[in-house]
């Protein structure tokens, strides 16, 4: 894509630091200048500008939502090895689970780990268990494949409903 930008020689450039004439008379703006909040600037690229994610990327929100998503991955993959072969270790993790918060992985795993000795095993195991899904297991490439995919039905879906709701149809002639 062609880029609208054009690059100015240094003698192009405004003089943005040049003392103002001394003998015009005239040496200050005519009326005050306010001071103004301040706006990021622009950049221009080939990407969309989204506002309103000055703390993180859409990219980076969606990554922590990965981040706890494969948390939630672990601690069921780990549920269902312990329920086979260690039934007690699997109901303390049930236990644990009904009483805090799977919303923030993070936060689930410190407090498992501070939980007790037995606690802090099963917590290194889900560390480790949502270590390996997310490098060997999740499939980075089906997940864009399937995004698109759903992005482009659903734009489909929702302007053709529009075209039903706002077209005559032939019953109305």
């Amino acid at each position: 894509m062609e880029s609208s930008a054009r690059i100015l020689s240094p003698t192009q450039f405004p003089s943005l630091f040049s003392l103002p004439n001394l003998n015009r008379g005239n040496v200050f703006p005519v009326r005050p200048i306010k001071p103004r909040a301040f706006k990021p600037m622009r950049l221009h690229c080939s990407k969309m500008y989204v506002p309103g994610f000055g703390e993180a990327s859409p990219e980076s929100k969606a990554a922590r939502n990965l981040h706890n998503f494969f948390t939630y991955v672990a601690v069921r993959i780990v549920t269902a090895q312990l329920e086979s072969y260690n039934p007690e270790a699997y109901l303390e993790l049930m236990e644990f689970l009904d009483r805090h918060s799977l919303n923030d992985g993070d936060k689930f795993l410190a407090s498992l780990m501070r939980e007790s000795s037995r606690h802090k095993a099963l917590a290194l195991r889900i560390l480790e268990v949502r270590s390996a899904y997310c490098k060997n297991d999740f499939e980075w490439d089906n997940l864009k494949r399937l995004a698109f995919k759903m992005v482009s039905e659903s734009n489909t879906r929702i302007m053709r409903e529009y075209l039903t709701e706002t077209s005559p149809s032939d019953t109305e002639k």
